[in-house]
């Protein structure tokens, strides 16, 4: 009998703490919002989960919500309309509801997309840096690599954070080769005075054995031939672009940068 109650008191002891505590984690989880949004099941669940991660680390490093939306658009609405219907409804922004965010919406069924940045988001992405990020991810989202496409998008946001707004993060003077080159090439010029100047100094120059009386041009002739001239078609991207930024029906103002795929 008295193991029959010693059981019972072991059993309410851990129904008093420990179901308690996994049901908290069971809510926790589900407050955690998602950020990949594949309505038109581009993806995986192993992709989808690790984009999640990356989107989160990275968004977090910098104090914005990175969100992708796919969509098969069955109401055939604008990219641009859709990006800003899911900003009002959902609400995404890493410091609060309708906060900081950078966006990238994918509009299957007409291959539109659309890039927009919110708050912070709005403030380090404007449409100039929205169409350098769109124009490095439309050639993956052409080839059907949508999560190579997705990955790249990520990473160039956290990447472009890193320089304040109005910087061209993609300046060729920020690039580490070219930095490189630049300290190797000042650093053999250096080299090269150096050398130079300990084999002593040179004292002949082009006068030295020149005969100055007997020395002069004899004659000078300048002769037209003829003047041609060359047309050449300019060929134009198959990609339309285009768009800006905007104000969504909740009022809320955003940067963008559309294009197709």
């Amino acid at each position: 009998m008295k193991r029959i109650w010693l059981a019972a008191a072991i059993g309410l002891i851990v129904f008093c703490f420990i179901v308690p505590g996994m049901a908290q984690k069971a809510v926790a989880s589900a407050d955690i919002k998602r950020l990949i949004y594949d309505d038109a099941h581009l993806l995986d669940q192993a992709d989808s989960d690790e984009l999640d991660a990356m989107a989160r680390e990275y968004g977090a490093k910098h104090e914005i919500e990175i969100v992708i939306l796919t969509t098969e658009n069955p109401e055939n609405q604008d990219v641009v309309k859709i990006t800003e219907d899911f900003y009002d409804k959902e609400a995404p922004g890493y410091d609060k509801a309708h906060g900081n965010a950078v966006m990238l919406t994918m509009d299957m069924r007409n291959r539109d997309i659309y890039l927009a940045g919110f708050y912070k988001g709005e403030e380090y992405f404007d449409d100039e840096r929205l169409d350098r990020i769109r124009e490095k991810i439309a050639p993956l989202l052409s080839a059907g690599e949508y999560r190579q496409a997705f990955e790249t998008f990520i990473k160039t946001v956290d990447r472009y954070m890193k320089y304040k707004p109005g910087v061209n993060p993609d300046n060729i003077l920020f690039s580490l080769w070219f930095q490189l080159g630049a300290a190797l090439a000042i650093g053999g010029i250096a080299v090269g005075m150096m050398v130079y100047r300990s084999g002593g100094r040179v004292t002949v120059n082009g006068g030295t054995y020149e005969d100055a009386g007997n020395s002069g041009v004899l004659q000078r002739e300048d002769r037209y031939i003829r003047t041609t001239v060359t047309k050449r078609k300019i060929e134009k991207s198959s990609s339309s672009s285009g768009g800006g930024g905007g104000t969504t029906s909740g009022g809320h103002s955003h940067s963008g940068s559309r294009g197709s795929f």
